[in-house]
């Protein structure tokens, strides 16, 4: 828009605000780039107040173009003036200034062009102040005509890239709101999905600039890495579908049911001592000697050593460890040893369902737990497949859905293999692996060194579940420096 104006009117230098509506407050009026033929600078954004103080906020507050043949003169009876430090700074003069309103189709200003210093010979630089007063004229009606068509198509346009970046704004607002409510429900996992992205978008981008190997004719276009951003934020959206207790679960019986199973031994301790104190009663009544009694009191101390040992092994095993023969043995003897219980009748201190929650050999969950977990990636493709993603988005869904895969096909939820598998799902099955290791947000497990994580990667390569390539690109690269700095070990 700026180059354009220039162009047709022969313009040295020009500027462009925009209106910035405030979060609280009158809007501003906000700097947004500007030209120089003649001169270099740097120029940063910045606001300034919607008044007839300035120049561009008169031309906004008017509706109309301002035309001054020499700013260095505006007179007394103008409102606004000419800061001249910007001048002074750079070594410039600015002289003849056209300030024009863009005006958007609902009838709104939404910015003003302001072009400096029309020249005589549109190729001349001003390098002097002496070529400045040789060089430099007023804007004509013409110029001024003309500016006035461009700005009005400028500001439809302006307003539609405007409406652009408020939508995407909004989406992108909306993306992260989903990701804060999966972690709402899921507070262990706090931050995952973000290091996720990170590192995907990283990996991705090390694999676009990759000069020879597999990835050399790979490319990743500013879209197609917001896109995997995008899939990388929702991946595991469908968590909303799943039980809060089971997202959460982070030992093998629910708190519940340790608590169920306290009770029972501490009846079953009481019991204890109720009976063997019965029997001491019957014993003395009928002359029992001290030996009788001592014997009585070993037996108590034995059926309570025996529960201690039970609790402590029902504790052991309740932790989401790798647990041996023998130990599943043990649980399996306090499911069928009876004891007396406040039913009146005489059970097993654990019931089957807690037999087989405590005999779960990896993690936490049993293998209905482990099915509804994975569950999530359908939840997560259904979801995201309802969003309109437009052409430039299109395969969220398709990615996000497949980062549980493996090449061998023994992923979920459809059981993919290699030539079906997206590379943006691989490269995201990798940072999820990764992270999940490595995060120290966890209750089930304890985070785990980086050396030991890229070791378990390069496992789950030889178990031909992930990309080899990728994991060499994510070591060589040191990809995962990307997020260590929010890990602790």
């Amino acid at each position: 828009i700026l180059e354009k104006s220039r162009f047709i009117t022969g313009a040295d230098a020009g500027s462009i605000y925009v209106i910035d509506p405030q979060e609280e407050g009158e809007p501003k009026l906000r700097f947004k780039l500007s030209q120089n033929e003649s001169c270099d600078f740097e120029s940063s954004e910045f606001t300034i107040p919607i008044s007839t103080r300035s120049i561009a906020g008169a031309a906004v507050v008017t509706r109309r173009p301002i035309n001054i043949p020499d700013v260095y003169e505006i007179g007394d009876d103008q409102p606004f003036g000419f800061d001249r430090s910007f001048d002074e700074r750079v070594g410039y003069r600015t002289k003849s200034m056209v300030t024009m309103p863009m005006i958007s189709a609902e009838d709104e200003v939404i910015g003003v062009i302001q072009l400096i210093n029309k020249k005589r010979s549109p190729e001349k630089r001003l390098s002097s102040k002496q070529s400045v007063v040789v060089e430099v004229i007023p804007f004509d009606p013409r110029s001024v005509d003309l500016l006035a068509t461009l700005a009005s198509q400028a500001g439809i346009a302006l307003e539609n890239a405007l409406l652009y970046d408020e939508i995407r704004s909004i989406f992108e607002g909306f993306v992260r709101a989903s990701v804060q409510a999966i972690e709402a429900r899921d507070p262990t996992t706090s931050g995952h999905s973000l290091r996720v992205s990170v590192l995907s978008t990283r990996l991705a981008e090390v694999c676009d600039r990759a000069p020879d190997g597999r990835f050399k004719d790979v490319r990743f276009t500013r879209r197609d890495l917001q896109e995997l951003e995008y899939a990388a934020l929702l991946h595991d959206f469908g968590k909303i579908g799943v039980r809060e207790q089971v997202l959460v679960k982070a030992k093998k019986l629910y708190p519940h049911e340790l608590r169920e199973i306290h009770a029972r031994i501490a009846y079953v301790r009481k019991a204890t001592e109720a009976d063997v104190l019965a029997r001491k009663v019957s014993a003395m009544v009928e002359g029992a000697g001290a030996s009788d009694l001592a014997r009585l009191d070993e037996e108590l101390a034995r059926r309570h050593a025996e529960l201690d040992e039970a609790w402590g092994v029902i504790a052991e095993a309740n932790e989401p460890t790798v647990m041996s023969e023998g130990d599943f043995g043990r649980i399996a003897e306090l499911g069928q040893t009876a004891y007396p219980m406040p039913e009146g009748d005489a059970r097993a201190l654990l019931s089957p369902r807690e037999v087989e929650s405590l005999q779960i050999t990896r993690g936490s969950l049993n293998l209905d737990e482990i099915d509804e977990i994975r569950s999530h990636v359908v939840h997560t493709y259904d979801f995201l497949s309802r969003i309109p993603w437009g052409k430039n988005f299109l395969r969220v869904p398709e990615i996000a859905g497949a980062h549980h895969e493996k090449l061998n096909g023994s992923g979920y939820p459809k059981g993919l293999t290699d030539v079906h598998i997206p590379l943006q799902s691989k490269i995201m099955t990798i940072a999820d692996i990764y992270d999940a290791l490595t995060a120290r947000d966890r209750p089930y497990k304890k985070a785990v060194p980086r050396e030991r994580a890229l070791a378990i990667l390069g496992f789950e390569v030889k178990d031909g579940n992930i990309d080899g390539d990728l994991v060499q690109t994510f070591v060589d690269a040191e990809v995962y420096l990307e997020v260590e700095k929010d890990l602790e070990y």
